[in-house]
Formats: C-alpha cells, structure tokens, sequence
C-alpha cells in the first residue's frame, strides 16, 4: 500500500529544541532545589512536561509554587528559549516540502498545542501543516500510538498510509504500534537504542532524505 501521508514530530527533529527543553528544567527545577544532572534528564525524554515535573516533585519534593504552576513556568521558559537560541534543524523545511509535494503533512507532537503553535509560528512554518495534533488531548502519550491515530483519522487515511518522522525512541515504538511507516533521525549518541532497530529507515539528519525513497514509498 501506497503512503499518502506524513507525520512530523516537533522537538529534536525539525527544531533543536530538546537542550532547550533541558536548559528550561535546569533553570525552573533547579532554584526549587532539584538536583537535576545532565545524565538524570534522559530519564524523562519523551514524557509530557507535567510527567516530568511528577517525575521530580517524587524524587526531590518543594514546599515553594503548586506543579501546576511549575509547568507553565516550564512552558513559558521554553518558549522564550526557542524564539531567543532555537533553531531549524538541518534539512527540516526541504523535508517538510518533499512531504508536501506527495500529501498532507501535519505536525504529531507530544509538547502542548500553544507551545506547538508557539515554536512554529516563531519559524513562520505554521502554514506549512494541514493540522497540529498534541498528545495533551490523549489518555497516554508516546510510546502510545494515540496521537499518531488520532491525526490519521483527522486527515481521514488509515495508519497503514502514513508516514512519521521522529527522533525519539518512544516516537518510534508508538509510530510501528500504529502500523505506520517510520522515518528515525536519533542523535548519534541514541542511535544503538534498540527501538531505532525497527524504523523502516534512519537517517544521521534530515539532509539525508532523498526523493527516491520517497517516490518509492508514495508512489507504490
């Protein structure tokens, strides 16, 4: 079955985000006395950002502002981080417009949607997506395919026509458990994790895409 389709990941593939996000946490979480060290941090890579506060608030707990409010704090500082020191990663708008050229493309992130909406308008790619779709609305995010499924029927094709890009491990098992066709970009220090052995193809960046794959992929 032919592709018709594509699914972007935000944070870690089209935008170098994911230091950002770990900058963002250093700074909100480490004035509450959180001692977060660069090894911890993977530990919560992939989670929602409300899982990653949790995921401290158990392990170090503050007496200072509510989780709620540490969150948006997070949120915000991310934000600022991306529209003051963010960056396209490279290859991102040529592989968006490949896309483009074979099918709807949209953008299937776990970050929330006005953090999502946010970043992209930042990099005046908004109009570039047919729809932006958040794991916040869904029961489980990545590894869970749910927000993979959820655009897919949006766009109104089956799983099995679509095709996702990711950078996350957690990305990658929740693409394949939705029965869809999966690009990886790992970092380089990522890339022997065991999940990335199941993508259909992974690539060092997104400059390594080429239009034959793809042709192969849509046009079969």
């Amino acid at each position: 079955m032919s592709l018709v389709a594509t699914l972007f990941d935000m944070d870690g593939l089209l935008l170098d985000s994911e230091i950002l996000w770990h900058l963002a946490e250093l700074d909100i979480l480490g004035d509450l006395g959180v001692p977060i060290l660069t090894d911890g941090t993977r530990l919560t890579k992939g989670m929602f950002v409300a899982e990653v506060v949790d995921f401290w608030f158990a392990r170090a707990p503050w007496t200072g502002p509510p989780r709620e409010a540490v969150v948006a704090q997070i949120l915000q500082r991310v934000g600022d981080l991306v529209e003051s020191q963010g960056r396209l990663l490279p290859g991102a708008t040529r592989a968006i417009d490949l896309a483009s050229q074979r099918g709807p493309v949209v953008v299937a992130s776990s970050t929330p949607l006005a953090l999502i909406e946010r970043c992209l308008g930042h990099f005046e790619l908004r109009d570039s997506f047919q729809g932006i779709y958040s794991a916040e609305f869904e029961p489980y995010g990545k590894p869970h395919p749910g927000v993979f499924l959820t655009a897919a029927l949006s766009l109104g094709v089956t799983p099995s026509e679509c095709l996702v890009f990711e950078d996350s491990a957690a990305g990658v098992l929740a693409a394949k458990a939705g029965r869809m066709t999966c690009v990886a970009v790992p970092v380089a220090e990522e890339r022997s994790l065991a999940a990335f052995g199941i993508a259909d193809l992974v690539l060092g960046s997104l400059d390594e895409l080429t239009e034959s794959w793809l042709d192969n992929e849509f046009g079969r």
